[in-house]
Protein backbone atom coordinates (compact mmCIF):
# COMPACT_ATOMS: atom_id res chain seq x y z
CA UNK A 1 0.00 0.00 0.00
CA UNK A 2 1.26 3.57 -0.46
CA UNK A 3 -0.53 7.22 0.03
CA UNK A 4 0.68 10.44 -1.45
CA UNK A 5 0.32 13.33 0.75
CA UNK A 6 0.81 16.96 0.29
CA UNK A 7 3.21 19.33 2.73
CA UNK A 8 4.76 22.97 1.34
CA UNK A 9 3.30 22.61 -1.57
CA UNK A 10 4.69 19.53 -2.72
CA UNK A 11 3.70 16.26 -3.05
CA UNK A 12 5.48 13.18 -1.71
CA UNK A 13 4.84 9.12 -2.18
CA UNK A 14 4.99 7.04 0.41
CA UNK A 15 4.85 3.77 1.68
CA UNK A 16 5.47 2.42 5.23
CA UNK A 17 8.27 2.44 7.02
CA UNK A 18 9.77 5.09 4.24
CA UNK A 19 12.31 7.94 5.33
CA UNK A 20 11.14 11.20 3.41
CA UNK A 21 12.95 15.30 3.57
CA UNK A 22 9.64 17.21 3.87
CA UNK A 23 9.79 20.74 4.00
CA UNK A 24 10.98 21.89 7.50
CA UNK A 25 8.14 21.30 10.63
CA UNK A 26 7.77 23.40 13.70
CA UNK A 27 8.09 19.40 15.62
CA UNK A 28 10.89 18.47 17.97
CA UNK A 29 12.86 15.23 17.02
CA UNK A 30 10.85 12.28 17.78
CA UNK A 31 7.57 13.80 17.73
CA UNK A 32 4.58 12.11 15.72
CA UNK A 33 3.21 14.80 12.84
CA UNK A 34 0.08 13.95 10.60
CA UNK A 35 -0.21 14.37 6.76
CA UNK A 36 -3.60 14.43 5.02
CA UNK A 37 -3.89 12.11 2.29
CA UNK A 38 -4.49 13.07 -1.06
CA UNK A 39 -4.48 9.89 -2.91
CA UNK A 40 -3.99 6.08 -1.80
CA UNK A 41 -3.66 2.96 -3.71
CA UNK A 42 -3.40 -0.79 -2.15
CA UNK A 43 -4.90 -4.24 -3.02
CA UNK A 44 -8.55 -2.89 -3.17
CA UNK A 45 -7.65 -0.39 -5.51
CA UNK A 46 -7.07 3.13 -5.70
CA UNK A 47 -8.75 5.86 -3.73
CA UNK A 48 -9.07 9.69 -4.43
CA UNK A 49 -11.15 12.76 -3.20
CA UNK A 50 -14.19 12.14 -0.86
CA UNK A 51 -12.99 8.49 -0.36
CA UNK A 52 -9.99 9.44 1.76
CA UNK A 53 -11.02 12.68 3.21
CA UNK A 54 -10.42 10.73 6.85
CA UNK A 55 -7.32 8.84 5.45
CA UNK A 56 -3.98 9.85 7.48
CA UNK A 57 -0.30 9.96 7.02
CA UNK A 58 1.27 9.06 10.94
CA UNK A 59 5.19 9.64 10.55
CA UNK A 60 7.47 10.25 13.03
CA UNK A 61 9.94 12.92 13.25
CA UNK A 62 13.82 12.18 13.06
CA UNK A 63 16.15 15.41 11.99
CA UNK A 64 15.96 18.85 10.97
CA UNK A 65 18.72 19.86 8.70
CA UNK A 66 19.92 21.90 5.59
CA UNK A 67 20.48 20.40 1.95
CA UNK A 68 23.66 21.06 0.03
CA UNK A 69 24.36 24.29 -1.32
CA UNK A 70 22.97 25.57 -4.48
CA UNK A 71 24.06 28.92 -6.59
CA UNK A 72 22.36 31.29 -7.75
CA UNK A 73 23.68 33.16 -10.68
CA UNK A 74 21.62 35.98 -12.49
CA UNK A 75 23.07 38.50 -14.77
CA UNK A 76 22.01 40.69 -17.65
CA UNK A 77 24.07 40.58 -21.04
CA UNK A 78 25.99 43.51 -22.55
CA UNK A 79 25.23 45.57 -18.67
CA UNK A 80 28.10 44.36 -16.61
CA UNK A 81 25.16 43.36 -13.75
CA UNK A 82 25.67 40.41 -11.92
CA UNK A 83 24.34 38.81 -9.20
CA UNK A 84 25.70 35.74 -7.35
CA UNK A 85 24.27 33.85 -4.40
CA UNK A 86 24.27 30.68 -2.70
CA UNK A 87 21.04 28.94 -1.03
CA UNK A 88 20.76 25.79 1.46
CA UNK A 89 17.13 24.70 2.08
CA UNK A 90 15.96 23.54 5.24
CA UNK A 91 14.12 20.06 5.49
CA UNK A 92 12.36 17.47 8.35
CA UNK A 93 13.42 14.13 8.08
CA UNK A 94 10.73 11.99 8.57
CA UNK A 95 9.85 8.06 8.47
CA UNK A 96 6.26 6.89 7.68
CA UNK A 97 5.07 4.77 10.41
CA UNK A 98 1.22 4.48 9.23
CA UNK A 99 -1.73 4.95 6.62
CA UNK A 100 -5.11 5.01 7.24
CA UNK A 101 -7.68 6.19 9.22
CA UNK A 102 -6.84 6.81 12.56
CA UNK A 103 -10.51 6.91 13.60
CA UNK A 104 -11.64 3.98 12.11
CA UNK A 105 -8.97 1.73 13.97
CA UNK A 106 -9.99 3.40 17.42
CA UNK A 107 -13.64 2.78 16.60
CA UNK A 108 -12.57 -1.36 15.44
CA UNK A 109 -10.11 -1.53 18.75
CA UNK A 110 -13.57 -0.02 20.83
CA UNK A 111 -16.01 -2.39 18.74
CA UNK A 112 -13.47 -5.24 19.97
CA UNK A 113 -13.05 -4.51 23.52
CA UNK A 114 -16.84 -4.15 23.89
CA UNK A 115 -17.48 -7.65 22.50
CA UNK A 116 -14.84 -9.13 24.60
CA UNK A 117 -16.61 -7.55 27.79
CA UNK A 118 -19.70 -8.77 26.89
CA UNK A 119 -18.80 -12.36 26.16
Amino acid sequence: MYAIFENGSKQYKVSVGDLVKVEKLDAAVGETVTFPAVFTADDKGIAAGKEVENVKVSCEVLSHGKEKKIIVFKYKAKKNVRKKQGHRQPFTEVKVTAIGAPAAKKAAKKEAAATAEAN
